[in-house]
C-alpha cells in the first residue's frame, strides 16, 4: 500500500464511549496477588481509565489457589446438619483489590458450589481420576444447575448485602451483576429454561437488596454454529414476555480458534498452518448480538456488554502450544486492538445499538516463561507486552469522538463478503473540553505474518480546529517493531526463557509507550493543520494537538 489521505473534522464532536475500559480473566485468585494488584494499578493510574473487572469461578469451591483457567471464591458451605453458611474471605480480597485500584466490579455470579451440586451429577458426567485433575468437581460438576434454586437465591442475597455493607450501597449500585458465563455451551449443563428460571431468581435476589442494582446476562458465545445467538434471542424473548429485570445485555466474540490448539513436538515448532485472528468474524458475531437487542423496543437502549471480546481462544495456551499464538507477544496485537475498537464503534452506529464494553479477557499468568504467548497484558518479571501500550493510547483519547475519513479504509459494507480485513490505513479521533485533539492512526491487515518495513505515507489533515491561537504543540507516540515494544528487545537478547536482572532491566526500559519524535510546534492556518506520517506494517501512531 502506497499511502492514504486522512481527514479529521474537529468541528463535529459526538460522545465517545470508553468501550475498551474493561478487563476479565479466569483466575480470580490472581486478582489480589502482588502482581495482580500491580497490574490493576497500572491499568488505573497509567491507563487513565476506570475499568470494569470480571472474573470466572466466584462461587466455585476450592482452596483459593488459582491455576490457569481455574480459581475459587469458596463462598458457600453447609454444616453437618445441612444449614448453609458463607465465607467471604476470598471475595473480600478480590473486590478490595479491584476497588482499591479505582475500578468497578462486573460480578459474574457463577458457578455452582460443591455443596449445591445435584446428587446425580456424577452419573451424568462420568469422570476418570487423573493426577492432572483435582477431582470430578473441577472436571465439570460445577457446571450443573444448583440443586436448590432457593439456596442459590439466598446466596446471591447474602453476597450483595455483604458487598453493600463493606463498600457502601451507593458504590455497589455502580457494579454490574451477571448470571453465569456462556450458558449455551459446556459452562451450563442444564436446559435453557432452567437458566431463564435461575436468572429470574438471581435478578429478584439482587433487586431485593439493591433496588437500583444492575443485573444482566446471558453472556452467551457469539458462535453461530453452536447457537449462542439463538440462546440470546430466546433469553431476550423470555425477559420481555415475563417482564424480568434486565439492565444490560452481555454476549461474547472470539476472533480465532487455531487448529490444533496444542501441538506436540520440539519446543519452538512452527505452526502447522499459519493462522491469524479475524476482525471480520468478531464483527459478524457482535453484529448478531446487537441486532438481537435492536429487535426489542424495550431493550434497544440498554448497554450491550461484549464481556469477552478476544482475538483468539484459549487464554492460557501460548506459542509453545501453537506458534500462531505469537501475535499476542508483539506489536501486531496492539494494532489489532486499536482498529477493532474503532470498527466496533462504527458497527454500533450502523446497527443503532452501540456496544458499551468490549472486554479483553487478559490479565497475567503465574509461573510462565518470558513471553510465553498467553493472552495476557504482562509476562514474567512484570514485563509489559506491547498490547498494554494500545490501552495507554486508547486511554488518551478525549471525551468527544470526531468524524474521520480515510482513502484507505476497509469499509463495513464489505463485512458480508470479505473473510479478513485486507491491508488498510484508518484512524479514530477525539477532542477534549480543553481543545486537545488526539487521533489514532494505524496500518493493519488480518495477517500477523504480513509485515512490511517499507513505510506507507499518510497525509493527516485536521479541519475545523477550535483554536484561536496560531500555534499548536504536536506530540507523537508510536507502537511498531521498533517502538513501545519490550518483545523486540527480548528477541534481540536471544529470547531468554528466564532473563537475568540486567536483561530484565534492559527489556523493561523499553516496555512503555514511546515517542516517535520530539514535540514540535505547528502553525494553524484557516483552522487546519496538515501533518505527514510514515507507517510500517503493522503500526499505530497516537498524534495529539494541544493549543499553546
Amino acid at each position: 500500500m502506497d499511502g492514504a489521505a486522512i481527514t479529521v473534522d474537529c468541528g463535529r464532536p459526538a460522545a465517545l464511549p470508553r468501550l475498551w475500559a474493561s478487563v476479565g480473566y479466569d483466575e480470580i485468585n490472581w486478582t489480589y496477588t502482588p502482581t495482580g494488584r500491580h497490574l490493576l494499578r497500572v491499568l488505573s493510574a497509567e491507563g487513565r481509565e476506570t475499568f470494569h473487572v470480571r472474573t470466572h469461578y466466584l462461587f466455585c469451591s476450592g482452596t483459593g489457589r488459582s491455576l490457569p483457567h481455574w480459581g475459587a471464591g469458596n463462598v458457600y458451605h453447609e454444616d453437618a446438619s445441612g444449614r448453609p453458611y458463607y465465607d467471604w474471605s476470598v471475595v473480600d480480597r478480590v473486590y478490595d483489590a479491584v476497588t482499591d485500584a479505582g475500578h468497578v466490579p462486573l460480578v459474574e455470579l457463577g458457578f455452582t458450589p460443591r455443596a449445591l451440586v445435584p446428587e446425580d451429577a456424577s452419573q451424568r458426567l462420568p469422570y476418570e481420576p487423573s493426577p492432572t485433575q483435582y477431582s470430578e468437581y473441577e472436571a465439570g460438576l460445577w457446571s450443573f444447575p444448583p440443586r436448590s434454586f432457593e439456596r442459590w437465591g439466598e446466596l446471591v442475597v447474602a453476597l450483595v448485602r455483604h458487598c453493600a455493607e463493606r463498600y457502601g450501597a451507593a458504590s455497589v449500585e455502580r457494579w454490574l451483576w451477571e448470571l453465569w458465563n456462556e450458558p449455551d455451551i459446556f459452562y451450563w449443563r442444564g436446559t435453557a429454561e432452567e437458566y431463564f428460571r435461575l436468572y429470574e431468581v438471581t435478578a429478584s435476589a439482587v433487586r431485593s437488596v439493591l433496588p437500583a442494582g444492575k443485573i444482566g446476562g446471558p453472556a452467551t458465545t457469539g458462535d453461530l454454529r453452536r447457537g449462542g445467538p439463538d440462546f440470546l434471542r430466546a433469553f431476550l424473548e423470555h425477559c420481555a414476555e415475563r417482564d424480568v429485570p434486565l439492565d444490560f445485555v452481555s454476549f461474547h466474540t472470539k476472533g480465532a480458534a487455531f487448529t490444533p490448539w496444542r501441538q506436540y513436538g520440539p519446543i519452538g515448532s512452527a505452526a502447522p498452518v499459519r493462522q491469524s485472528p479475524s476482525t471480520v468474524k468478531m464483527l459478524r458475531e457482535v453484529r448478531e448480538g446487537l441486532r438481537a437487542v435492536a429487535a426489542h423496543d424495550r431493550f434497544r437502549a440498554l448497554p450491550c456488554v461484549v464481556d469477552e471480546c478476544d482475538a483468539s481462544v484459549p487464554a492460557h495456551l501460548g506459542v509453545y502450544d501453537n506458534a500462531n499464538f505469537g501475535y499476542r507477544n508483539h506489536e501486531y496485537y496492539a494494532v489489532f486492538q486499536c482498529q477493532l475498537m474503532a470498527k466496533l464503534l462504527r458497527l454500533g452506529e450502523e446497527v443503532g445499538v452501540r456496544p458499551a464494553q468490549a472486554t479483553t479477557w487478559s490479565f497475567y499468568m503465574e509461573g510462565e516463561r518470558c513471553f510465553e504467548g498467553t493472552r495476557s497484558l504482562l509476562t514474567s518479571h512484570h514485563i509489559e507486552k506491547p498490547v498494554l501500550n494500545a490501552y495507554r493510547m486508547l486511554s488518551r483519547l478525549g471525551t468527544w469522538a470526531l468524524p474521520v475519513t480515510s482513502t484507505a479504509r476497509w469499509d463495513l459494507t464489505r463485512l458480508d463478503t470479505d473473510s479478513a480485513v485486507p491491508e488498510e490505513i484508518d484512524a479514530l479521533a477525539s477532542r477534549d473540553h480543553d481543545g486537545r485533539v488526539a487521533v489514532l492512526v494505524w496500518r493493519h491487515q488480518d495477517d500477523q505474518y504480513g509485515r512490511s518495513a517499507e513505510p506507507a505515507v499518510v497525509d493527516l489533515r485536521f479541519e475545523g480546529l477550535p483554536y484561536e491561537r496560531a500555534d499548536v504543540r504536536v506530540r507523537h507516540w508510536r507502537i511498531d517493531a521498533a517502538h513501545s515494544n519490550a518483545h523486540a528487545v527480548w528477541q534481540a537478547l536471544s529470547s531468554p526463557d528466564y532473563p537475568g536482572p540486567e536483561e530484565v532491566a534492559a527489556i523493561r526500559a523499553r516496555q512503555g509507550l514511546e515517542r516517535l519524535e520530539p514535540d514540535r510546534r505547528e502553525r494553524v492556518r484557516n483552522a487546519a493543520v496538515e501533518l505527514r506520517l510514515r507507517l510500517p506494517l503493522p503500526a499505530v501512531s497516537l498524534v495529539e494537538l494541544e493549543p499553546l
